[in-house]
């Protein structure tokens, strides 16, 4: 298993996992799950206005794709797959819905659920962490958010199959929704059956993506558009990853490709630049990440282009240059062939003080587990927010929410093991087994909707889901030029989870409540 994905799942949606073959729960015993659904009201002071809203925590029921309703009701004894789909909603009281925007929202893992968003993001209440240090255990202060995204949209915070109060039963129900293509089906289900339910179908509508969701959005997207006929106005990526051939988890594993050590390079540069680590230190970051950004593509590029033909003198050369923008040893960054990895550099930074750096957010630091490891064995920032995220939840959902009585929540579905990684791009006939690849995906959702906006934010400080990496991609999807005007992009001091620094969290809503306001109206 890849290296990002044992620390992504067992320590920031550390928490209950299923088992790797889903099981139905007692509410699932009949092999028939019904929809149900919680409305409570609140109120929140929120980009400078107040808004009165209506929650509803509830299930929508979906079904995989091919699914048919005949065979399933005529086989009660062994039932077809289906899955229970938790969403927590928050309607403006009193908004006609072509006035009132709609953002979906959801996080990754795969198999995550959504409570990192919505207790730390956008939802009406907050939970309060500590900036870059371990946050002291419970109690935990929750906070009326005043970066909730309600002043401009209403909100669907949506569970994935499996995670959260999500539920999956019935023959083959891991196949039928643990993979690329058949989490992108159900999730476009929910939505459509949501815009049905709930009379949206003519409100702008949006969708918000963390880390692997950042995926999902790109396949929904076009999945919407192409098939549901739902033009979206919007697409937001959070943390992005759409193509895992550049994705820098493990790349010595794929010798010859050499791209993932160049987009990692930036977010190296900004993690030693925060830690005071540089040679020669900087007084400001983004001079910095430029002059880094350029290395990265001109002369370092070069260097690893020509592999074990490189000239000794150029070798230690661009040795020393890495060196001047990571603070690793020269000799270290020879020995590593001048391709660093994002675990041993985590490793190697603060090694003289005996710590790691975190890898969502290497502003974190935490004691190592064994000096000598060529790589982290945790990730300090999950260790110091999971506990923090899922008492805040558990106790809002059921206290406030009044939803959840005899249900435990997952915050992760635990299913990274039965994931089904292969994916069929659009125009192409039969998945591809390999690392997908979804950035034609959102080139093809863009050209058959050439209004839709995207806008692409990132965290400067983290090495699993580099901004560069983000950077690039959108800068290499297959769209005509007139289409990039539709992209922009926002980066912050901060993390994988952006929304974890109190003041990057505050950008980031401006960023995004404007982005919201631009695009709901047709020009």
């Amino acid at each position: 298993m890849r290296r990002f994905w044992v620390l992504f799942s067992s320590l920031l949606l550390a928490g209950s996992a299923l088992a790797a073959t889903p099981k139905p729960d007692d509410a699932a015993k009949s092999g028939v799950f019904k929809p149900d659904s919680v409305t409570t009201s609140g109120t929140v002071h929120a980009g400078g206005v107040t808004v009165n809203y209506d929650a509803v925590a509830g299930t929508l029921v979906v079904h995989p794709k091919d699914w048919d309703d005949a065979a399933a009701k005529d086989d009660k004894e062994n039932p077809t797959a289906e899955t229970s789909m938790f969403y927590t909603a928050y309607f403006k009281r009193g908004a006609r819905a072509e006035d009132r925007p709609v953002t979906f929202l959801f996080n990754g893992g795969p198999g995550s659920a959504t409570l990192w968003l919505h207790m730390g993001a956008f939802g009406p209440r907050r939970v309060v962490t500590a900036d870059d240090a371990h946050t002291p255990a419970a109690p935990y202060a929750v906070v009326d958010n005043a970066q909730s995204l309600l002043d401009v949209s209403d909100l669907v915070f949506i569970d994935a199959p499996g995670a959260g109060f999500s539920r999956v039963t019935g023959k083959d129900a891991g196949k039928a929704f643990y993979g690329v293509d058949q989490d992108a089906h159900a999730f476009a289900v929910f939505i459509r059956d949501f815009l049905s339910k709930y009379g949206r179908w003519n409100s702008p509508k949006y969708l918000f993506g963390e880390s692997y969701g950042t995926m999902r959005a790109a396949v929904l997207a076009y999945y919407l558009t192409d098939e549901m006929r739902a033009d979206l106005n919007g697409v937001i990526f959070l943390s992005q990853v759409l193509n895992w051939d550049i994705y820098p988890d493990i790349p010595e594993a794929n010798p010859g490709l050499d791209i993932p050590y160049q987009l990692a390079l930036p977010s190296y540069a900004a993690t030693a630049w925060y830690h005071k680590k540089l040679p020669k230190q900087r007084k400001e970051l983004r001079p910095l990440l430029l002059e880094v950004e350029r290395f990265a593509m001109t002369d370092y590029a070069l260097a690893l282009a020509k592999g074990n033909s490189l000239d000794p003198a150029r070798r230690k050369a661009i040795a020393a240059k890495l060196h001047e923008y990571t603070g690793l040893p020269v000799s270290y960054i020879l020995r590593s062939n001048l391709r660093i990895n994002y675990g041993p550099f985590q490793q190697q930074l603060l090694a003289d003080t005996g710590k790691i750096t975190g890898s969502l957010d290497t502003r974190f630091e935490g004691p190592t587990m064994d000096p000598l490891s060529k790589s982290v064995d945790y990730d300090p920032q999950g260790a110091a927010l999971s506990s923090a995220y899922v008492a805040a939840f558990n106790a809002y959902v059921r206290g406030t929410l009044k939803y959840g009585a005899g249900k435990s929540y997952k915050t992760s579905a635990g299913n990274f093991g039965d994931w089904d990684f292969t994916h069929a791009p659009p125009g192409v006939g039969s998945p591809i087994k390999s690392l997908p690849n979804v950035m034609p995906d959102l080139a093809a959702a863009m050209k058959l909707n050439p209004r839709l906006k995207v806008m692409l934010n990132g965290g400067y400080f983290d090495v699993v889901t580099p901004y560069y990496e983000g950077w690039y991609e959108m800068h290499h999807l297959p769209i005509p030029p007139q289409l990039q005007r539709n992209i922009e992009y926002r980066f912050y001091e901060s993390g994988h989870m952006v929304y974890a620094h109190q003041p990057s969290l505050e950008k980031m809503h401006d960023a995004v409540a404007d982005f919201i306001r631009r695009t709901a109206k047709p020009t």
